[in-house]
């Protein structure tokens, strides 16, 4: 039987450095009502669930509010959203997007608050991760489209791109700036203890890019610069989270710097495993690749380890892969091939 010589942290950090680690790290995305049903079979709480499981979760790390407080049902935006059941779980959807009313960016600076950098508080870092030196530490990043969808609306925001670029520039300027202070003030808070920094944006659908190539180079990625700059220049590894078909945008990703791609949706055209470890590999970290449209919801067991076995095969040749799903498990699937994922990674990912 195989012996671990490494923590957590070093299996990363390994990976991340292109060093060859005892055995292939693995991570756990999951929606709540997924884990209480990975604890509910396996008769234990999350944290002896993970440790049970070989799992290498990082430890992430932010500031912690301390601005106003908002009016009831709304959050530091000022959107507004309820809980909207799906049979096996639920999510918050926005009911309320408080710049959708707004034709202009003077009508923005006249009559909407942006938060304040200052409504956060560090001081606590330095204890919250004593006690934790073997765990990978994630903090900051960036994800302001998103947040710009929830606050114009979703088709508006869409909209706006073509219509109101000035409107989109202007808010994009305004919340990358206040995750570009958010994650600045983590990395001073610790320093030299983050090491990735999760900059996202999803630009990907089911089959294609869900913008054109011209409005991604010109509304995020210049500004997704600075926050890789940032992330670099502080010792951070820049993990970078975008769904769907997205080959056709992974070389101007690249040279941004970003290291790592989450979630690998092998499934979607351009974005087979072989093919973007033969292209991409030598450049980037591959994180995720067990589908979970199919596999893990729908899959039989023995579908489920052979996937890892695959993934391990050709994701993690000559290293460079971290397995996980892709993306938030569901509850919709079987606890069972939840396990399955994670005892073939601890089965077949050692070097």
């Amino acid at each position: 039987m195989s012996i671990e010589t490494m923590t957590g942290r070093e299996r990363w950090l390994a990976v991340l450095n292109r060093e060859k680690p005892d055995r292939i790290p693995m991570d756990y995305w999951a929606t709540p009502e997924a884990s209480e049903k990975l604890c509910e079979h396996m008769g234990c709480d999350i944290d002896e669930a993970l440790e049970r499981l070989h799992i290498d979760t990082p430890l992430c790390v932010s500031g912690r509010y301390v601005g106003p407080e908002p009016p009831h049902g709304e959050n530091i935006f000022g959107q507004r959203s309820k809980l909207v059941d799906y049979g096996t779980g639920s999510y918050h959807e926005a009911i309320y997007s408080p710049l959708a009313k707004f034709n202009s960016v003077e009508e923005i600076e006249a009559e909407y608050n942006w938060p304040d950098p200052d409504w956060w508080n560090y001081s606590h870092l330095p204890d919250a991760i004593k006690g934790h030196e073997d765990r990978i530490i994630r903090g900051g990043g960036s994800e302001p489209f998103l947040l710009y969808k929830q606050l114009r609306g979703e088709m508006q925001a869409f909209m706006d791109l073509i219509e109101n670029p000035e409107i989109v520039h202007y808010c994009l300027d305004k919340l990358f700036e206040l995750a570009y202070q958010d994650t600045l003030r983590i990395f001073e808070a610790i320093p030299g203890q983050v090491k990735v920094t999760y900059i996202a944006e999803d630009v990907g659908g089911q089959s294609s890019l869900m913008y054109s190539p011209d409005q991604i180079h010109e509304f995020l990625h210049p500004r997704m610069k600075r926050m890789i700059n940032l992330t670099k220049q502080n010792g951070s590894f820049v993990f970078h989270h975008t769904d769907g078909a997205v080959r056709d945008i992974l070389p101007d990703l690249i040279d941004l710097g970003i290291d790592v791609l989450n979630p690998i949706q092998w499934r979607c055209p351009g974005m087979e495993r072989e093919g973007l470890k033969k292209d991409f590999g030598d450049c980037l970290v591959f994180h995720g690749a067990v589908d979970n449209q199919y596999t893990l919801p729908f899959g039989t067991v023995d579908e489920v380890r052979q996937e890892v076995q695959d993934n391990i095969r050709i994701l993690g040749a000559g290293g460079g892969y971290i397995l996980a799903p892709c993306h938030n498990i569901q509850s919709v699937g079987p606890a069972e091939n939840v396990v399955a994922m994670y005892k073939a990674g601890y089965e077949y990912g050692w070097s």
